[in-house]
């Protein structure tokens, strides 16, 4: 009986070691959670940004009975975070910020929806001058709003149209009248590729176009209409009548965001370069002129001994860094990374005014909370990417490294080198990855060019803040010198830089996967603490392997059916040499393919005159058809070819009863730009509009198109 007794006792204490061990498993990682209290609200931003990452991915678009769903699971999440056990609290805010980015996403996208034309426009605009830049074409481009269209009952919130010709640029706030050639904003140019109709949808733009008649004056600028607008284009003609050369074009740009002096030669050498960050009215520009303002005033009052006894000088000197910071971020045109960097300094300005610890990884939390619920659709912008990635190395790069050298009492001089190396080093590995997805190239020589130019950028923003103080007194020339110059040294390294050999390097396009893994993965080295950091190295390893392993489209159709890209072993060949180039100039980017489209259509591919272009893709044989005569040919091509492709829809009394895949006007319209991979013994076309959101105005879709011959 003992014996059985003890057997029992000996297996209960088995099963109950089990047991325990089990719930230590299971609740390991909630162990773990309380364990890093003090450490978690950085993950407050991330899990935002995971809400409005799965409102864009979803392949439908919301409607109410899912913001209702989400709204109930945003209440229990907001009360398991303020009454549920410590324990499973993390989970609950978690849940809470998820839904709540989600939750944002939605509302800023009926909030910001606005009427887009769907057709081809040709006739008088008027309207408002809102803003003056320039075209990738080196065109002058202005932006209009409370447009007038020819019948048409609602017209967009906001066109843009580049100016053809020589045309001189009007003044913010003028109204306008032209006669141009307007159509909706372009879709993806392949499948899984950039968006910009989503991205004009979002920033009110719906229609894009072109004219080549002059812009005549309808009406002088009210007094008060625009001021912000007309002050930037008062300061940067003044600058640029001051310094009437390119560094002043340059200095303009940097200094107040009008870009419109700059010629695409200087925009092309400072992309090769790695420098058309200074262009963008970065967060390192906001940053230098509100750090030299903020040194000016803390050290200069100090200076008076009756001021520096009786006031404090460093809280002085942050009130008015942060409203000279507010200034330039509405003079700038507040961009998304400018609107981080303010974000940003506000809160290390604040941190310095409550006597806090000023730069930590809570103040790039509290900025980026702020910006991802004002404007959740900016977690898809580039800038975005960029600035935050840069900021969030820096700072838990300087952690890391900065004790351990600058423990060694380094000299002065010696800190300055090493803190402007260490930061373009940082900076350039952090966004180098991001860059290359959304641009296609990497820079080999951008570190050199940053290390070389930092110091001049500082001088040109201090000095551009010098000449606002002095200008007014007419003491201005010293402090625009020293403008022009680290002007001119910043153009000489980018020209430089960017005419060395091997200066770029072409990167493919990466597919969708590779984004979530690339930032999921730094993320993981960046915010967690201790060892477990370098969990996300196999995470970054495994989105480079799918990076390398994106597989690029055989044959790519353009929106309108005038061009074709076949993949060869030359590359991509291009149907044409002229016509729907910015479809051509995307597909060979994307293909980590620096040619140009005239070279491009002079590779193996195609065959035949330049109305029918004939190809061949395994098995399939295709034609092009263009021009006049493409509707009228396209009987016989039909029963000659497997697939025929024109820009004109063709009406179905002239379908002929050859086999043939027609890809048509009606067609594309569907579906938008096509992309074709070869499987399974035959050709499988997708569509880049694969969904119905609301940029899309509610157009019927089609399924990907499979051809067997």
């Amino acid at each position: 009986m003992d014996g059985q007794l003890l057997g029992k006792t000996k297996g209960g204490n088995k099963v109950g070691g089990v047991a325990t061990a089990l719930q230590r498993l299971i609740f390991w990682p909630l162990d773990w959670l309380q364990s890093m209290r003090g450490h978690l609200f950085i993950w407050v931003p991330i899990f935002l940004g995971c809400g409005v990452a799965l409102w864009f991915a979803v392949p439908f678009e919301p409607r109410m009975a899912h913001y209702a769903a989400m709204t109930v699971l945003f209440l229990l999440g907001f009360w398991g975070g303020i009454g549920a056990p410590d324990l499973v609290r993390p989970l609950c805010v978690g849940l809470c910020c998820v839904t709540l980015g989600a939750l944002a996403t939605g509302a800023r996208a009926h909030w910001v929806a606005g009427p887009m034309i769907d057709f081809h426009y040709y006739g008088a605009v008027t309207g408002r001058v809102w803003e003056i830049d320039r075209a990738q074409s080196d065109a002058l481009r202005i932006t209009l709003t409370d447009v007038t269209l020819d019948n048409v009952a609602d017209p967009p919130r906001f066109v843009r149209v580049s100016l053809q010709g020589a045309q001189t640029a009007p003044e913010p706030g003028e109204i306008v009248m032209l006669t141009a050639h307007l159509s909706a904003p372009e879709g993806p140019t392949e499948p899984s590729g950039f968006d910009f109709r989503r991205t004009a949808f979002f920033k009110g733009l719906g229609a894009v176009g072109y004219t080549r008649s002059p812009v005549l004056l309808w009406q002088e600028a009210a007094a008060r209409a625009q001021p912000i607008d007309r002050l930037r284009t008062h300061l940067s003609n003044a600058l640029m009548a001051a310094i009437p050369n390119a560094a002043g074009a340059f200095a303009s740009g940097a200094m107040t965001g009008d870009r419109s002096g700059i010629t695409q030669d200087t925009v092309a050498a400072l992309r090769d370069s790695n420098l058309a960050h200074l262009l963008a009215i970065s967060g390192m520009n906001l940053a230098f002129l509100s750090g030299f303002v903020f040194m000016l005033l803390r050290y200069g009052l100090a200076l008076i001994p009756w001021v520096a006894l009786r006031v404090n000088s460093k809280k002085i000197a942050a009130v008015i860094a942060l409203a000279v910071a507010l200034f330039y971020l509405l003079l700038s045109g507040a961009n998304v990374a400018t609107t981080r960097a303010f974000l940003m300094i506000s809160v290390m300005l604040g941190a310095v005014l409550l006597d806090r610890k000023a730069l930590t990884m809570r103040s790039v939390g509290i900025s980026a909370v702020i910006l991802l619920l004002w404007q959740p659709e900016s977690l898809l912008d580039p800038g975005f990417q960029l600035s935050y990635a840069a900021t969030a190395i820096l700072i838990v790069g300087y952690n890391i490294l900065d004790r351990q050298i600058l423990a060694r009492h380094l000299p002065r001089w010696m800190i300055l080198v090493y803190a402007t190396v260490l930061t373009s080093v940082l900076a350039g590995l952090a966004t180098a990855p991001f860059a290359a997805a959304h641009f296609n190239r990497f820079t080999d020589y951008g570190l050199l060019a940053n290390v070389l130019t930092a110091p001049a950028m500082s001088v040109l923003m201090a000095s551009g803040a010098l000449v606002a103080i002095f200008a007014p007194f007419g003491l201005a020339a010293p402090a625009l010198w020293m403008l022009e110059q680290s002007a001119r040294w910043i153009l000489f390294i980018a020209h430089w830089v960017a005419g060395l050999e091997g200066s770029v390097t072409a990167i493919t396009a990466p597919q969708p996967i590779v984004f979530p893994l690339m930032t999921m993965g730094g993320i993981w080295v960046l915010v967690w603490q201790g060892r477990l950091r370098w969990g996300g190295l196999p995470v970054l390893a495994l989105a480079g392997v799918a990076w390398v392993l994106t597989p690029r489209p055989d044959i790519l159709i353009s929106k309108d059916g005038r061009l074709v890209g076949l993949m060869g072993d030359q590359g991509r060949a291009i149907s044409t040499a002229t016509g729907a180039g910015f479809s051509a100039q995307s597909w060979l980017l994307d293909d980590g393919d620096l040619a140009t489209q005239g070279d491009a259509a002079l590779r193996a591919g195609f065959f035949g005159p330049t109305v029918a272009r004939s190809f061949a893709i395994g098995t399939v044989q295709g034609v092009v058809l263009i021009g006049k005569s493409a509707q009228d040919a396209f009987s016989s091509a039909c029963l000659a070819y497997d697939l025929v492709i024109l820009p004109v829809s063709i009406d179905p009394d002239m379908l002929p009863d050859g086999p043939c895949l027609r890809i048509d006007r009606d067609i594309l319209d569907k579906t938008g730009a096509l992309g074709g991979y070869w499987e399974e013994g035959g050709l499988t076309l997708y569509p880049t509009r694969k969904h119905p959101r609301l940029w899309h105005n509610d157009r019927p879709y089609l399924a990907p198109l499979r051809l067997t011959p």
